[in-house]
């Protein structure tokens, strides 16, 4: 991931991405032998790709990359219509100064089994003056016949040597304070995302220029591991009616979804003092309850029937 996305901050080369080393190394080699194939990214949100797309660009074409590449955004365009057209029309266009163009399709695992079937002949049929660079978070959502023809690169969350480094950079370049507890707040809020732990950084830095563990978790909306702990510790001590009170008083004040509370309680879950045989029990049951409340069942309901599985594994 690369500085927030401003003009000031723009992304500018290769080296400028942290956290995918390995990623950067081929990267960097296919630029060198100035011989670059198709590419698949294929990674969860928020981790680098689309930045090392641009990067790779702006790596190979200098100042006037954007003449030679076109970003599009599979989810926002899926049909056939947008490879026949868009796609197409752009891959007969010949390379300004360059031997090839990149079409950096993102979010591609989006696209319909037919679009993917009119990119694949696109792929084949303009080889010699366009590469593609297909960026998805599910790459077994591809036809075959596309992972073939690419180089699969895989982006991995972001580690937390790798999100501290980058937060550090960027409080230091806007005048940011972070103290050791915000910046272990945003490690657990971003959970590997560089784009949520930007966007939490930008929240607090509107209401204060310190950034403490507080301020993170009030932004972010989400349930501090402590609090998380005393719900999970009260219902397993068979105080039913306490941990749903407290809970439920959480869940209002934060305007918290019960995934939300099913994420929050999963992240907590293996610290727990607790047997390994009940923290086995209790994952297999909040798998269960969140599979519910996916399919539509009632949140707050769900959720109070979590705590009662809690209560009588303990009786």
């Amino acid at each position: 991931m690369i500085e927030i996305w401003t003009e000031k901050y723009r992304p500018r080369v290769l080296d400028d991405v942290v956290g995918h080393e390995a990623v950067v190394e081929r990267l960097k080699a296919f630029v060198k032998e100035k011989s670059v194939p198709n590419m698949l990214f294929a990674g969860t949100a928020g981790v680098g790709k689309t930045t090392c797309a641009i990067a790779l660009a702006k790596e190979l074409y200098g100042e006037g990359w954007s003449r030679n590449f076109m970003e599009t955004n599979a989810s926002d365009e899926r049909g056939i219509d947008v490879v026949r057209s868009k796609i197409k029309d752009f891959a007969r266009i010949k390379p300004l100064g360059a031997e090839f163009k990149i079409i950096f399709l993102d979010e591609s695992d989006a696209l319909t089994p037919e679009a993917q079937q009119a990119l694949r002949r696109t792929m084949e049929k303009y080889t010699r003056s366009t590469r593609f660079v297909l960026s998805c978070n599910y790459s077994s959502k591809l036809i075959a016949p596309i992972q073939s023809r690419c180089a699969v690169f895989r982006f991995g969350p972001g580690s937390d040597e790798a999100i501290s480094k980058y937060v550090g950079r960027v409080a230091k370049a806007e005048g940011l304070e972070i103290t050791k507890d915000g910046m272990a707040a945003v490690l657990t809020v971003s959970g590997g995302d560089f784009r949520k732990a930007t966007n939490v950084l930008q929240s607090v830095s509107v209401l204060s220029k310190k950034v403490d563990e507080k301020s993170v978790y009030e932004v972010a909306a989400t349930l501090h591991p402590k609090e998380v702990k005393d719900v999970l510790n009260l219902a397993l001590s068979c105080k039913f009616l306490d941990a749903r009170k407290k809970l439920y008083d959480l869940m209002i004040n934060r305007g918290l979804s019960g995934l939300d509370v099913i994420k929050a309680i999963h992240r907590e879950i293996l610290g727990l003092d607790v047997d390994d045989k009940v923290k086995a029990q209790l994952i297999d049951k909040l798998g269960e309850y969140e599979f519910r409340i996916v399919e539509g069942g009632q949140e707050d309901l769900q959720i109070e029937a979590f705590l009662a599985q809690l209560v009588a594994l303990k009786d």
